[in-house]
């Protein structure tokens, strides 16, 4: 049965993958965006310009809306998440929340398990209404604690049908702007020491497939709430050194350290891993890392080889 649905970004990484699975699906599909970003849709969608960051805007552009889902994919602070509440607030049969394992990262000091959606509590978090989160400059350091007050905020407002996910990190060869994966591939490329914490922690990825994949299920489901979303299968930053260096046949060059490292995002004193029981439980399966990331690491290494060569690789 097609669906009216609005996606709040929808031009940047798997969003755009997210946009076309709808579309496939016979979906009508509205993004709503800043217009600044292009993208390949043509006129099988509906661009809606406008900024989300904007009370005003936001209400003039959805006055006399209605939408049977809402995937939101760029609420990033509790401000942005007051304005999809007043919003959306009797206009949305249901409302999906993109937010990220991050929420969970103060809580791997003393947590030393998989992280259960019940660790964090979002009805008892204090929402900080003075912080500059619309500071550029802080949106690094704000990011996490920034995804942790939005859920917050739109649970206790209690408004809208709320699901939250909380995604793992994401892989991708193509279009990913945080150029994590490709980091590593280039950095065995160039036979460079990966240096890591001792603790070498493991955490949790997914694929761009598997993502959008538990998107939809999420968006067609009818459970509310937080929930993690992550591949079966865990790596350590060396773990993931390593591995890229056997499929290049190159050595792999790790120094452990006791310092601080800035060599990799995913490099952890200790495991930060997602539990996914509850997604299981209701009915999703995920797939495994082992089944996508050395296509994906291959697929890398031949971009950035080709790039260096000056060769288009398609």
């Amino acid at each position: 049965m097609s669906k009216n649905i609005l996606i709040i970004g929808g031009t940047r990484f798997f969003g755009k993958h997210l946009v076309r699975r709808l579309l496939e699906q016979g979906h009508a599909v509205s993004i709503a965006t800043r217009g600044l970003t292009p993208d390949d849709f043509g006129n099988t969608v509906q661009r809606l310009r406008v900024d989300r960051r904007d009370a005003a805007a936001m209400q003039a552009m959805f006055a006399h809306a209605r939408y049977d889902l809402v995937f939101d994919q760029m609420c990033y602070s509790p401000l942005d998440a007051a304005i999809a509440a007043d919003v959306f607030a009797g206009k949305a049969g249901r409302y999906v929340m993109s937010s990220t394992i991050e929420v969970y990262r103060h809580l791997t000091d003393t947590i030393r398990r998989p992280l259960r959606e019940d660790d964090l509590d979002p009805l008892n978090t204090s929402v900080d209404w003075h912080y500059p989160w619309r500071d550029p400059a802080l949106a690094d350091i704000s990011y996490a604690a920034g995804k942790q007050q939005a859920e917050a905020v739109l649970l206790q407002d209690g408004r809208l049908p709320v699901v939250i996910l909380r995604i793992a990190h994401v892989l991708a060869a193509q279009d990913d702007f945080t150029g994590r994966l490709a980091s590593y591939v280039h950095r065995v490329q160039q036979g460079d020491v990966l240096h890591h914490l001792a603790g070498a922690g493991c955490s949790s990825f997914l694929d761009v497939a598997a993502i959008v994949d538990a998107m939809l299920w999420a968006g067609a489901a009818d459970f509310l709430g937080p929930v993690n979303l992550a591949c079966e299968g865990s790596l350590s930053a060396p773990q993931l050194h390593a591995r890229i260096a056997a499929l290049l046949q190159q050595p792999a060059l790790l120094q452990a350290t006791e310092g601080t490292t800035e060599n990799s995002p995913f490099d952890y004193a200790q495991d930060y891993v997602m539990d996914t029981t509850r997604a299981r439980s209701l009915g999703h399966t995920f797939s495994a890392v082992d089944d996508w990331l050395d296509p994906l690491i291959l697929d890398l290494h031949h971009q950035l080889q080709a790039k260096v060569s000056g060769v288009q690789y398609a």
